[in-house]
């Protein structure tokens, strides 16, 4: 099972919320930054428009964020939406932590709704390496480094430059082939089709300040910092956020058939903490050249750093959100999709060797400059807030509130 260690400690929700300013973008003033609340006087969830520190209800106008993104120019529709007041971030997000929540007051939900919650996967070098790495290791972490060691001697650096689907691509194929290297990670790492996989249901996704889950049985297992974006059902593209799609290691090393044993748990898909509309400010290729941050801190003083561009990825976002929707497949309530973590947690937590693993209480902060900052602390998902309000709740709520 996931270690424990005391409980009580991480517990301050101000000591690992972190200031206010770091949740929010750095040009916030400029963004069009649009989120979802629970409202306990309604008793239901309502979309945010976020400005100047005020959270704005906008559901008069738009019931769901949903509604929202297909319109013409989402972030245009937002900012001239009917609103009302429901107070400040500072505050709402305050009152997120379940633990220290006043039920009677708003807090921050996940900012999408009824999206299809969709990932890409193996789309960085490193953690294409390091799902081969899993699955010969079987699960195991202890042959992990061995198998590392190995396995890069093998590939080389080069396979970083490789484009998908390419002929370059195609003669490595067969090299590996012959070498007896190939993987079905490499597959969808660099052959012309990519791994699109439903990474939770619809409205089960968590969002910041809340905590994330790791099934108790993994004893190996990882955070995936990522950037999402937003698609409507045409299949285009309106926004970006963050995203962590916790991964069990060993679960996916066993078996890459146990992938939605290994991804979709209670509160394994983390998103936040708004969603940013494209806008004259920030668009696609903004999307393209960010940084990502991952910061991990566990209660027994384990640190781990490290920042990454979006540039390293090997498929363009425009090409993975093609694979994800067209006349092959269609998602009439938009989707969000995961776009590849470029983060493979490998440092040494404990003994030589044994890699890098959850522990209890972690905290993990994966932050842009033009997103902001997505902080969640690790729990068991057998622990952490039952997912309880779906499709049906959301419709009768909605109804109750002469929305629909």
């Amino acid at each position: 099972m996931m270690p424990l260690n005391n409980p009580t400690r991480h517990d301050s929700t101000q000591e690992w919320i972190g200031p206010l300013g770091d949740t929010l973008p750095a040009d916030a003033d400029r963004a069009t930054l649009v989120g979802r609340i629970w409202n306990p006087h309604v008793g239901g969830p309502s979309p945010v428009l976020l400005q100047a520190g005020v959270l704005w209800d906008i559901s008069s106008t738009f019931p769901t964020v949903s509604d929202l993104c297909e319109a013409d120019d989402p972030a245009a529709a937002a900012r001239a939406a009917s609103s009302t007041r429901i107070g400040t971030l500072a505050d709402v997000l305050q009152n997120t932590p379940p633990e220290t929540r006043d039920s009677g007051s708003p807090w921050l939900l996940s900012p999408i709704d009824l999206q299809a919650v969709k990932a890409a996967g193996v789309t960085f070098a490193a953690s294409l390496i390091e799902r081969v790495i899993e699955e010969r290791a079987g699960g195991d972490p202890a042959t992990a480094a061995a198998i590392r060691s190995d396995l890069v001697a093998i590939v080389g650096s080069d396979i970083a430059g490789v484009v998908p689907g390419s002929a370059d691509a195609a003669r490595m194929k067969d090299a590996m082939v012959a070498q007896g290297a190939w993987s079905q990670y490499l597959e969808v790492g660099i052959g012309p089709d990519a791994e699109i996989f439903t990474k939770a249901q619809v409205l089960s996704s968590v969002g910041t300040a809340v905590d994330v889950g790791v099934l108790t049985e993994s004893q190996w297992n990882n955070p995936e910092p990522e950037v999402a974006l937003v698609v409507q059902s045409t299949g285009r593209i309106v926004g970006a956020t963050l995203a962590n799609d916790v991964n069990l290691r060993d679960v996916e090393g066993r078996s890459a058939l146990l992938l939605g044993r290994a991804k979709d748990n209670n509160a394994s898909a983390a998103v936040g903490p708004f969603l940013r509309l494209f806008d004259d400010d920030f668009g696609l290729d903004d999307v393209r050249s960010l940084r990502v941050g991952l910061d991990v801190r566990g209660v027994d003083g384990f640190h781990l750093s490290a920042v990454s561009d979006m540039s390293m990825i090997s498929r363009d976002p425009r090409a993975l959100v093609d694979q994800l929707i067209g006349e092959h497949h269609s998602y009439p309530d938009g989707a969000l999709l995961m776009l590849g973590t470029m983060f493979a947690p490998i440092d040494d937590r404990d003994a030589p060797g044994g890699g890098f693993t959850h522990r209890r209480n972690d905290i993990v902060r994966i932050s842009s400059p033009q997103l902001g900052t997505l902080v969640n602390r690790v729990r068991e998902s057998e622990r952490c807030e039952p997912w309880s309000f779906g499709a049906r709740a959301l419709m009768k709520n909605l109804a109750s509130r002469g929305l629909l």
